[in-house]
């Protein structure tokens, strides 16, 4: 047992935690990244977003230094009839970015918690936090057997959700994608690896009360996975079958060798109490939603960047027990996620994919608001087709028809 004293304990390290590590760290604040998990380690999640490349570079992060895919936008496929819809993401509204990557999770995680160590925190690799307990000049984690001490602690470990399951605030979202099923394919074929690569989008293939994504991934890999709204739905089974009734993905993995299978539950929730005195919760810590539109590491990136602004000047007046300090955090987040949860919604359960995302010809302002959307830019007021959206939502919850919801577990 040791007691250590920082300003800052952080639990996760993937692309929140690591963000957050160093960005505080930077501004000389003394911080302690606990991350359970041996770097590098297999994660899925590999398609970004334009919405992260000014944090990228910020940090001084070059994704093009990595093995990476250049990705243009995103492409939607509804093979049962035969629509295809292509977004480029330089056809949004002005000031979109124009493009983002596919990456492999392993390198990419580890080249973000090693700008954290460069920047002066201290990142500790298979180290679990077991236990958290506030204090009123502190907070005492318990982690790989020792305790530490810190003014102020920070839970992004992600879909485990330390705080939210001590604090007992998980909220399912209904409505939305319950479960997923996913694996990698290897040794694609060249031809195949051209014609992922000629733009390098992800590929989302509708299927019956869910999703499919496609992935391109540098060095002939490629990652395919789906999700189902429906309960009891996703197995190793349903995977294979719906691999086999797809002759796009027959085609592009003919001679690659398929690796395990793995699944994840708990899809789609919010955490309703995300912070509280010297304590708060970022990305998927915070809430998780259906990741139809690639949304996680820019909404954890995100909310690290914006957690970093509110807690370093409240560090150096020294009043980060403030039970409030984080409430803006929280309301800049949830205008993200009440957009995404509404685009998610009419994605399901209304017709925008036959009326938008495949019509003929949509409105421009709408499509070039969606294209934005789907960029992650998601805070901005001249929004043609949010605007829509939010209406729609509100109209739905007016009418008594089924929007989105959470129900307490």
């Amino acid at each position: 047992m040791s007691d250590t004293d920082y300003d800052v304990i952080i639990a996760g390290g993937g692309p929140g935690g690591s963000t957050a590590a160093a960005l505080l760290a930077e501004h000389g604040h003394r911080v302690l990244l606990l991350e359970k998990e041996t770097f590098p380690r297999f994660h899925i999640g590999e398609s970004l977003l334009p919405a992260e490349l000014p944090l990228f570079a910020r940090l001084g992060f070059d994704a093009a230094a990595l093995p990476a895919v250049y990705k243009e936008g995103a492409d939607f496929l509804d093979e049962a009839t035969g629509d295809f819809a292509r977004f480029p993401f330089a056809e949004g509204m002005e000031g979109t970015g124009g493009h983002a990557w596919q990456v492999e999770r392993a390198p990419f995680d580890q080249a973000l918690m090693d700008i954290a160590r460069a920047k002066g925190a201290e990142c500790r690799e298979g180290v679990r936090v077991t236990g958290v307990d506030d204090g009123e000049d502190a907070m005492t984690v318990h982690a790989g057997g020792e305790r530490f001490r810190g003014r102020f602690f920070v839970d992004a470990t992600g879909r485990d959700r330390l705080l939210c399951k001590r604090e007992r605030s998980y909220q399912r979202v209904d409505g939305f994608g319950l479960a997923a099923v996913w694996a990698r394919f290897d040794g694609l074929g060249e031809s195949a690896v051209a014609e992922l690569e000629a733009t390098g989008n992800i590929t989302v293939l509708m299927v019956p009360d869910g999703w499919g994504w496609v992935i391109p991934i540098a060095g002939g890999h490629l990652s395919v996975g789906f999700v189902s709204a429906v309960p009891g739905t996703v197995t190793d089974d349903w995977f294979h079958e719906r691999v086999a009734a797809s002759p796009f993905l027959q085609r592009l993995t003919t001679g690659a060798t398929l690796g395990p299978v793995e699944r994840a539950g708990d899809y789609s929730y919010r955490n309703t109490r995300p912070h509280g005195p010297r304590w708060g919760c970022i990305g998927d810590a915070a809430g998780f939603l259906d990741p139809v539109f690639s949304s996680g590491v820019a909404l954890a990136m995100t909310s690290a960047e914006e957690l970093a602004r509110h807690l370093h000047p409240a560090l150096v007046a020294e009043n980060e027990a403030d039970p409030d300090l984080l409430v803006p955090l929280s309301a800049h987040m949830e205008r993200a996620y009440q957009t995404f949860g509404a685009v998610i919604h009419c994605f399901y359960h209304t017709n925008m994919v036959k009326n938008l995302f495949f019509y003929d010809d949509p409105d421009p302002a709408l499509r070039a608001g969606l294209i934005t959307v789907l960029a992650g830019d998601l805070w901005r007021d001249d929004n043609p087709f949010v605007k829509m959206i939010m209406r729609s939502a509100r109209r739905s919850s007016r009418g008594g028809r089924r929007a989105p919801s959470a129900e307490a577990r």
